[in-house]
C-alpha cells in the first residue's frame, strides 16, 4: 500500500477541496492518503511517504503563497527521493503559476510524475472532481 502525503495551502477552500478529491482517488485505488495543511507539514511527512502531492492556488499575480514557497525551500534537497505531483486552483489568468511552479520543482530535480500540474478554475466542478480522483488513482499506480 502506497502512503501519500497531500500537502496543501488553500485560501478560499478550492485547493483544499481538490486535495480531498485526490485523497478519495488514492483511497479508491488502495492507497493511504494523509491530507496536511502546509502550516503543519514537515520534512518528516516527506520522509514517511512513498509519494508527495503538493497543492497551492495562484496568489496575486499568479504566484505561490509564501507559506508554500517556504515549505518547498525547506524540503528542496529531498525532492529527488520521492515521486511528486502538483495541483492547485486559480481565479483568473491562464494557469501560468503552475507552469512556473513545475519548472521550479524540476530545477530542484524533483521526481515529477506528471507532464504538468493539475489546475482547476475556482471551485472544482464535475470534470475537475473526476480529474482530481484520476490523479489520486494515478499516484497509487505510478
Amino acid at each position: 500500500m502506497k502512503n501519500v502525503s497531500i500537502i496543501y495551502y488553500s485560501s478560499t477552500g478550492n485547493t483544499e477541496m481538490m486535495a480531498k478529491y485526490i485523497s478519495e482517488g488514492i483511497k479508491s485505488a488502495g492507497g493511504n492518503a494523509e491530507i496536511i495543511s502546509v502550516e503543519n507539514a514537515s520534512l518528516e511527512n516527506i520522509e514517511n511517504s512513498d509519494v508527495i502531492a503538493l497543492g497551492c492556488p495562484a496568489m496575486g499575480a499568479e504566484q505561490l503563497d509564501s507559506s508554500m514557497e517556504n515549505f518547498i525551500d525547506s524540503i528542496k534537497d529531498n525532492l529527488s527521493e520521492k515521486p511528486l505531483a502538483l495541483f492547485g486552483s486559480y481565479d483568473w489568468g491562464d494557469g501560468e503559476w503552475m507552469t512556473e511552479w513545475y519548472e521550479l520543482m524540476d530545477s530542484y530535480n524533483a521526481n515529477m510524475i506528471q507532464d504538468e500540474g493539475l489546475i482547476c478554475n475556482l471551485e472544482p466542478g464535475d470534470e475537475d472532481i473526476e480529474n482530481c480522483k484520476s490523479l489520486g488513482k494515478y499516484i497509487v499506480n505510478f
